[in-house]
């Protein structure tokens, strides 16, 4: 496993501009069971969606701009239901325009945003909320309904005044979301998870009523059980990233090829009913050589997730 590829695309989630994102062709009436979408794909129970973290890796600065044709071909050949986007691609003052007009070419809702920033650290709040307003009115233009938040890193493990800090600051992009219809959810990445969840319990203690868009395979390499982890916060998720690992740690090249347990994480999803969204975020190690088209193995993961998750 190589740090350094952990490492890059933490520093990017985390920076202050942090913003991942995306929207639905639809109108969201409240949590995954109860929206209304106009997409026929879109009424069923749980929406499967593509994330494009993969081909953004490859990008300079990170920017899926110059790429988001190609990404749009290739995630409606892998039969998606959905495209979640990155905040460059919104970042661009014809961005509305351009992804509006890909995602009615290409059948494909853009059903979600991620947002992150140093949320724990006061004076960094009105830059982080003006971030946060621009994704989030964007994103409501292009019909989008979640915004999968990541609070941001510290060294150390964050003090009592900070997950204060961290609470004051989600509230208010909490009501951002509300007021556009979008909700937020919370991201969690491995620093959510150190020294017994100790950063998300603290947002949890703080606001009860958060909502939860817990990556599977970050769980995993935080050191928690996601089958664990979705009995006891079953009700509070209602977004996932699905991604698998091999048995030396390393991602796999498409989900099902590695050693993570679908069929357990499967069955615990349906005892506590999920129906939310479950967006699909390949990653792969740096230096890694895929062995086939990037659209092939995101056609083997949709097709490994109907199989074994029912969705």
């Amino acid at each position: 496993m190589k740090k350094t590829t952990i490492l890059n695309r933490r520093r990017f989630l985390g920076s202050g501009a942090a913003v991942a994102l995306a929207a639905a062709t639809g109108e969201i009436l409240g949590s995954g069971c109860h929206r209304k979408l106009n997409s026929a794909k879109s009424k069923k129970k749980v929406l499967v969606g593509g994330h494009p973290w993969v081909y953004a890796a490859t990008q300079p600065n990170y920017d899926i701009y110059p790429v988001l044709d190609q990404i749009f071909v290739d995630m409606r050949y892998a039969d998606l239901d959905g495209i979640e986007l990155m905040h460059t691609a919104l970042r661009y003052p014809d961005a509305v325009e351009r992804i509006g007009a890909l995602s009615k070419e290409h059948n494909l809702p853009v059903i979600g945003t991620s947002f992150g920033g140093a949320m724990w650290d006061r004076k960094q709040h009105e830059a982080v909320f003006e971030d946060a307003r621009i994704v989030v009115t964007r994103l409501a233009k292009l019909g989008g309904r979640t915004l999968g938040t990541s609070v941001g890193r510290t060294p150390q493990a964050k003090t009592a005044e900070q997950l204060d800090a961290q609470a004051e600051l989600l509230r208010r992009v909490i009501k951002l979301c509300h007021d556009n219809g979008v909700e937020l959810n919370l991201h969690n990445h491995t620093y959510e998870l150190e020294k017994d969840m100790h950063d998300l319990k603290g947002t949890l203690e703080r606001i009860p009523e958060v909502k939860l868009g817990p990556d599977l395979n970050w769980l995993v390499r935080g050191g928690v059980d996601p089958v664990t982890f979705i009995e006891t916060h079953g009700e509070r998720i209602v977004f996932l990233h699905i991604r698998d690992q091999n048995t030396d740690g390393t991602w796999s090249e498409a989900v099902g090829e590695g050693d993570m347990d679908y069929v357990a994480i499967g069955k615990a999803l349906h005892a506590v009913n999920f129906c939310g969204d479950a967006v699909i975020e390949l990653a792969h190690e740096r230096n890694f050589k895929p062995t086939r088209p990037l659209r092939e193995s995101l056609r083997m993961s949709r097709a490994y997730v109907k199989e074994t998750l029912g969705f």
